[in-house]
């Protein structure tokens, strides 16, 4: 791993500590961000993207296909950079920050998870801005539940929001 990546684990483990303490301490947490965690895997996404054209009709059919386009450009981008940068997750770099999820793969950098959460959101906020008071809380959950499971650095999340919203709103202005 390189140098930098290494020292930048090292300053973020201690905030991954604590947010996964907040939860060590009280289950019903975990509990909850295992759950939220497990939504954004898909289950959530590909639910909301089915719905879309059944309560909206040929607009959320282009709403769907437009979340499908950014998802598959989100997916070759972030399994590329994962390739690329080869972080270990926190519970990869330290022993004493157990992974409370099972890990998709070995690499955190970035999160796919909250990429396609703010990806799909943001375009779907677009179509629909009715529908920001279940999807901005959602999404928000999705991120932290990735530091708190202790499977993502806080950088891997911020980094993924960036790249989640540029990819949503490059996907806008084409069709806008």
């Amino acid at each position: 791993m390189q140098l930098w990546l290494h020292r930048l684990n090292d300053r973020e483990v201690s905030i991954c500590r604590t947010w996964g303490r907040l939860s060590h301490q009280r289950h019903w947490i975990q509990r909850g961000f295992a759950v939220v965690s497990r939504l954004g895997d898909g289950v959530f996404w590909y639910s909301l993207i089915a719905l879309l054209p059944l309560i909206y009709g040929f607009t959320g059919l282009e709403a769907g296909l437009h979340m499908l386009a950014t998802g598959g450009a989100a997916l070759l981008l972030y399994k590329s950079l994962k390739g690329v940068t080869r972080r270990e997750r926190p519970c990869h770099h330290v022993h004493d920050l157990p992974a409370l999820v099972p890990p998709l793969d070995h690499y955190s950098f970035p999160s796919g998870h909250t990429l396609h959460a703010v990806s799909f959101s943001t375009v779907a906020i677009y179509y629909f801005p009715e529908l920001a008071w279940l999807l901005v809380p959602f999404t928000t959950l999705v991120a932290c539940s990735r530091i708190v499971l202790g499977l993502h650095y806080p950088s891997d999340v911020l980094v993924a929001i960036l790249i989640g919203l540029g990819l949503a709103y490059s996907g806008i202005s084409i069709v806008g």
